[in-house]
């Protein structure tokens, strides 16, 4: 008889169908029926599949007598109670690697958007006003972006600004010996020297406000500043502050505190492109996730290692 799998979040039909072959899985997507189904499964549960958001309390583990493995889709793990699952020897895998591309792809669409301010312009275009009218934005390329988290996306990220012709910084906990940007080593230096500030590093305690109003100042009145990682990472007083007084020129921001509601202050500002934590979501990033949930899997149930342990 397979494991018994239980599901913290949506999936899609398709990703649903090849962990299913895998797994007997109790699905249980919002907090009634979670508590509804530990309830009545929780002693026969060997295995949990949640995400960064989602996440799972140690309580919830607690009531798991047989659990053994927690996996998160996606690269974030911030709400998963790892010192819970440490204690009890549960193992923890995430889905490194699997949406690395996508959250980069996102990253320079929410910076070429803020940047050459799309929105703004489709909605005049659409009611009629012309270019004269609007005011003209900036070249995008030929400036300097300094990325916050040299990561597997941070390097992607480095990547894919080459070809904008940008010269390339970053700030990191120590610097990286194989690449060839520039490494600073404050986030102050970083933010003085960029035009556009990426933001990648993980979210969590550490990370807590680490773009603050200093930062932002830092930045400048001709910067931009993007963030894909955590909405956690980023002061939203201080970003909706520095944005309604010019303090810099713009932002993206995929994730953002408070989520799911959008962050009021910023939500009607003409400087700011809001998307809804979509960064590391596309067919094939799910796919690729799910896929290496099941193979991390069968590894663990086979008596093997996973591959992408937390």
């Amino acid at each position: 008889m397979p494991p018994t799998l239980l599901v913290l979040i949506p999936l899609a039909v398709e990703n649903r169908a090849s962990i299913a072959a895998a797994f007997d899985i109790v699905d249980a997507s919002d907090p009634a029926s979670r508590d509804q189904a530990i309830a009545g499964h929780g002693e026969r549960i060997r295995a949990v599949l949640t995400n960064g958001t989602t996440g799972i309390a140690a309580s919830d583990i607690e009531r798991l007598p047989n659990l053994e493995l927690i996996g998160a889709l996606g690269a974030g793990y911030e709400n998963i109670a790892r010192d819970a699952a440490k204690a009890r020897g549960i193992v923890v895998a995430n889905g490194a690697g699997t949406n690395d591309s996508c959250v980069a792809d996102h990253a320079f669409a929410l910076l070429l958007a803020a940047v050459r301010a799309i929105p703004v312009l489709d909605r005049a275009c659409r009611d009629g006003v012309w270019r004269e009218q609007l005011p003209m934005q900036p070249n995008f390329s030929g400036k300097r972006l300094g990325v916050v988290g040299l990561g597997a996306i941070g390097r992607k990220v480095a990547r894919r600004a080459s070809g904008f012709e940008l010269e390339i910084g970053y700030h990191n906990r120590r610097p990286q010996p194989d690449v060839p940007y520039e490494y600073f080593d404050s986030l102050m230096a970083l933010a003085g020297w960029a035009d556009y500030l990426v933001v990648t590093t993980p979210g969590g305690a550490a990370t807590q406000h680490l773009i603050d109003a200093d930062v932002l100042e830092a930045l400048g009145p001709q910067g931009y500043l993007v963030n894909v990682s955590r909405g956690s990472v980023v002061d939203t007083a201080a970003l909706a502050d520095a944005l309604a007084h010019g303090a810099i020129a713009g932002a993206g921001l995929d994730v953002y505190e408070g989520e799911p509601a959008p962050p009021a202050r910023l939500a009607g500002s003409e400087r700011v492109v809001l998307t809804p934590h979509v960064g590391g979501r596309s067919p094939e990033a799910l796919a690729a996730s799910a896929a290496l949930f099941v193979e991390n899997a069968t590894r663990h149930f086979a008596g093997q290692p996973v591959l992408t342990p937390v």
